[in-house]
């Protein structure tokens, strides 16, 4: 694969956010503020910072006219063309994922769960997927409250299993919101099954390309937070006002 694989780009903004009630009781969860942009602007920013300009957005519920509307073509972020498809029910990440395998075609993909946000870039991340030959390569972050995620338990310098919120967590380290696939990921979801809550789970995908040896990882080395609690909605308007104010500052 070239360097210059062409990349797609997809941005999951699906479900109903029912930790944020009653805040998303007439609104997407991803067009509520952080700080002094909707949450959706972040992940659509990473992606475009990162190189990638080809992007779908998957919404869901009863406001995604409302993204529309917000963002329109995208011609704010610099692109000339942005893509849109919708998710009915709450069927998983990677059920949502699956509904862009048009989009992707035989490209590889970088997807980012729509109220992820992180202090840095991801391009350097990005250009190693690139490079790679194939399979998938995630995210990790080091966190105080791993049973909330997968959590995935690294040992030489290798992911050895990913365990979707357990209740006794096997390390501190969990895989974020930030998945990067080729084109065989829409294969892998038309074998899952949904999990016991009813959902594809992305954890199934990404211990798939365990088993093949072809999961690759990278530590965050910037801060990084969900918005799927008041708590950490709330810290990601504190650090990411903290972080445009240094940066005005400078």
């Amino acid at each position: 694969m070239s360097e210059m694989a062409h990349l797609k780009g997809v941005v999951l903004c699906g479900g109903l956010g029912k930790r944020l009630e009653p805040l998303t009781r007439i609104t997407n969860k991803h067009l509520l503020p952080v700080y002094n942009r909707p949450m959706v602007f972040y992940p659509i920013h990473t992606l475009v910072e990162a190189g990638i300009k080809d992007i779908m957005l998957v919404t869901g519920g009863n406001n995604a006219g409302d993204f529309l509307r917000l963002i329109g073509n995208g011609s704010e972020f610099g692109l000339r063309h942005i893509n849109y498809t919708y998710q009915r029910g709450e069927g998983g990440i990677a059920e949502a994922l699956g509904l862009t395998e048009h989009f992707v075609d035989r490209s590889r993909v970088v997807v980012i769960l729509g109220d992820n946000i992180i202090g840095g870039s991801i391009k350097r991340y990005v250009e190693r997927f690139r490079r790679q030959e194939n399979g998938a390569r995630v995210l990790v972050k080091k966190v105080d409250d791993p049973g909330r995620f997968g959590v995935a338990e690294i040992k030489n310098g290798r992911i050895i299993s990913i365990e979707e919120k357990p209740k006794h967590p096997r390390s501190d380290f969990i895989v974020t919101g930030f998945y990067m696939y080729d084109y065989k990921v829409f294969e892998i979801i038309k074998t899952l099954r949904p999990s016991g809550r009813g959902e594809l789970e992305i954890t199934d995908v990404n211990n798939a390309y365990l088993k093949r040896n072809e999961l690759y990882y990278d530590c965050l080395d910037c801060w990084w937070t969900d918005c799927g609690l008041p708590e950490t909605l709330y810290r990601a308007t504190a650090l990411m006002r903290k972080k445009l104010l240094r940066e005005n500052k400078a």
